[in-house]
């Protein structure tokens, strides 16, 4: 799964305040995210966030150069 920072992506299970979307602001050995519709930051390991992760929604602006 290709992620960047600023990607926003849908969880499969949703999160208490009930929004399953949440925005990428940290990628590397670990995934820091924030909620949506409340505001709240995660931060998983890679692996328990690519198990957990559902789809891609959008793609954040790419640093390219």
């Amino acid at each position: 799964m290709v992620i960047q920072v600023g990607d926003v992506v849908k969880m499969r299970k949703p999160h208490p305040c009930g929004s399953d979307t949440w925005t990428l602001t940290r990628v590397g050995a670990d995934v820091k995210m924030v909620c949506s519709k409340c505001g709240h930051m995660v931060m998983l390991d890679r692996q328990v966030f690519e198990k957990r992760c559902k789809k891609v929604i959008s793609h954040g602006e790419t640093t390219d150069g």
